[in-house]
């Protein structure tokens, strides 16, 4: 991980300067304490990644300011390569010492190594523990690696690093086919990804839909998607977001993992808060993978629980009647 190896690249190498240091896309638990913390500024485009910086004292933004330059940038790399490398052309545009990019094999360390020798001159690489970090400097120009929100030939918009960002997701896509016409009152959109689900359920005569997101570009790419007046948009953690006030329905495809693992307490915790913000006789339509055991979860939290069929990869379920769960 990046404790492990950033702390080798600066004995072997100078940041050099006094000025702001940005610490692109880290992991929420990355360890960074061997760079000056009141210099840092944490970049993700993660609400929770931020609120987990932010309170370790760290100042964070979701983007890299367009107007303001750097002594130097840390880049971690993402799994995605078309958002890693717009990720290093914002670094060598706004960098004007060195840029330190780190990473785990599988999110692409020596793939990126390699894109990199062919244009520039690159320090190190130092290997420990199953990844690498290497540097060079900042200013050079990889505008040909810019990337953000675009219309896909499908005709949404979405980016790299989005989830479903070459397509709509066939699991959302089940569960849109399944809302019911007669959908009316306040719906949450939770985890709602560039707004696909929110598109479908705008269609009905509800009164409001939120869509909640702690993706930042993936809430840019639902504000192009979806432009109905009715919709509000929340840059916010969906497992603990509250609404103004109760809503009549929950929509979701939660996500279930945040490493390469599949994590199910993420999606029980999705579970969870759609029962808390629903109205007495609320209603939560849900999507997932056919292997994630979320029985329990949905049995806890709701009277009624009904099986929708779904299809062979994917369960739809509709959840009647939250219970309140003493905390």
């Amino acid at each position: 991980m990046i404790g492990d190896r950033l702390p080798l690249a600066l004995e072997a190498v100078e940041l050099g300067g006094d000025g702001p240091i940005a610490v692109l896309h880290p992991a929420e638990a990355a360890d960074l304490s061997a760079l000056p913390r009141d210099r840092v500024l944490v970049v993700s485009p993660m609400a929770t990644v931020c609120a987990a910086f932010a309170a370790r004292g760290y100042q964070v933004a979701p983007e890299m300011p367009v107007s303001q330059r750097f002594a130097a940038t840390v880049l971690c790399l993402t799994r995605a390569r078309a958002e890693a490398q717009a990720l290093m052309a914002s670094a060598m545009q706004r960098t004007d010492g060195l840029i330190v990019v780190d990473g785990q094999k599988t999110d692409g360390a020596d793939s990126m190594l390699k894109a990199l020798r062919k244009r520039v001159e690159v320090g190190g690489p130092i290997a420990k523990a199953h990844g690498k970090i290497y540097w060079t400097q900042g200013g050079s120009d990889f505008s040909d690696w810019q990337a953000g929100p675009a219309l896909h030939p499908g005709g949404f918009w979405t980016a790299p690093g989005v989830f479903s960002a070459d397509g709509v997701d066939p699991a959302s896509a089940l569960l849109a086919e399944a809302l019911p016409e007669a959908m009316v009152g306040t719906v949450a959109d939770l985890g709602a990804g560039w707004g696909y689900l929110s598109a479908h359920v705008l269609t009905r005569n509800v009164a409001a839909v939120h869509l909640v997101e702690a993706h930042d570009m993936a809430l840019q790419c639902a504000r192009h998607n979806v432009t109905d007046n009715r919709a509000q948009f929340h840059w916010a953690d969906a497992t603990a977001w509250t609404p103004p006030d109760p809503v009549d329905a929950v929509v979701m495809n939660p996500p279930f993992h945040t490493t390469r693992n599949a994590e199910p307490a993420l999606g029980r915790a999705f579970i969870a808060n759609a029962a808390r913000i629903l109205r007495p006789h609320g209603a939560l339509w849900m999507v997932a993978n056919r292997h994630l055991p979320y029985e329990d979860a949905l049995a806890t939290h709701f009277a009624k629980v009904v099986d929708l069929e779904g299809d062979a990869r994917f369960k739809l379920v509709r959840a009647e009647r939250p219970k309140r769960i003493r905390r």
